[in-house]
């Protein structure tokens, strides 16, 4: 069953179409990635999945919703981690929480939630006006996760987290998604998402350009994995290039790599291999999801990496909330 579905969904503002037709179908219980640049559209079809903005042709379903007339019976049945959270200064973090909990009337515990994002609890009591970007994505996280929600959509979740905060994000995915939950990670941190989706959709000029599994894009683009493989004798290297699929092969002392072109080549490359001379140890470079967005946005852009996004919360800030 669909969690999430539109039909030519498009948004323009004056001449300049910022969503452009697109047809999107997420399956309930599914971790759906949802990429693109920046201006590529993702945040603007979030805000019409939620019903902040009329699409200006099509239509959007969710949770068995009409999006746009049925707009409150999805907010309340969906958790939000908007991009550019924006925080009453003057409440404090676990007044925050409580408040979306009265508002959704759940009978969640603040502190349980402030505490499964990793935000600290000296933290939670001071006000949000001298919280760093890190602390406002923890507990605008812990805001998301109030009452269960059917639906979780993340727009830019890792942006100012240090790298256990990444970490903490996914294990939050990965439990969200194993208790049934629906989850709509919108990023252009291609690492994280590689990790955690179960299927990827990439926007690229307000176009939804690809839909499918990172393996599925792999292989539609005949995307290249190099396998490194360490052998037991003397192979026979022209049976491994009779594999289909395989695209070159070279040998260095006792280690043969092998170039395939589709994810289906890598098992029989490897047991052509190792009829000949046996395999001790297998290494796999897979092309990564950076090097296929790159190639389905025609190389416009250039991916932002987790390098850039966490340097500004490497501090204890984000953890423990001591400094601004």
């Amino acid at each position: 069953m669909s969690a999430l579905q539109t039909t030519s969904l498009t948004k323009r503002f004056g001449e300049f179409v910022a969503v452009d037709g697109i047809d999107l179908d997420v399956e309930s219980g599914e971790v759906y990635g949802f990429l693109g640049p920046n201006g590529a559209g993702k945040s603007t079809t979030i805000d019409m999945l939620l019903g902040f903005l009329d699409p200006s042709e099509g239509s959007a379903t969710v949770l068995g919703h009409d999006a746009t007339r049925e707009s409150r019976a999805v907010r309340q049945r969906t958790g939000l981690l908007p991009d550019g959270l924006e925080l009453y200064e003057n409440l404090t973090g676990r007044e925050h929480v409580a408040s979306a909990i009265e508002t959704k009337g759940a009978n969640d515990d603040p502190d349980e939630l402030i505490e499964r994002v990793g935000l600290a609890p000296e933290a939670a009591r001071r006000r949000t006006g001298g919280y760093s970007k890190g602390m406002k994505q923890r507990l605008g996280l812990a805001i998301a996760l109030v009452g269960d929600p059917d639906l979780l959509v993340l727009d830019e979740p890792s942006s100012g987290l240090d790298p256990e905060g990444i970490k903490r994000l996914r294990r939050i995915v990965e439990a969200e998604a194993d208790r049934g939950a629906t989850v709509f990670f919108s990023s252009h941190i291609l690492e994280q998402v590689e990790k955690v989706c179960d299927r990827v959709g990439i926007m690229s000029g307000g176009e939804l350009v690809a839909v499918d599994t990172i393996d599925n894009l792999r292989a539609e683009l005949s995307a290249e994995s190099v396998i490194e493989a360490d052998v037991d004798g003397a192979p026979n290297l022209a049976s491994v290039e009779a594999v289909e699929g395989v695209t070159a092969v070279s040998e260095r002392g006792d280690t043969v790599e092998l170039t395939v072109n589709r994810p289906a080549a890598k098992m029989p490359a490897l047991r052509a291999l190792d009829d000949t001379a046996p395999v001790v140890d297998v290494t796999i470079d897979d092309a990564s999801l950076e090097t296929l967005f790159e190639r389905y946005t025609n190389g416009d852009e250039t991916p932002a990496t987790t390098g850039d996004e966490t340097a500004e919360e490497s501090a204890p800030a984000d953890a423990g909330g001591e400094s601004a």
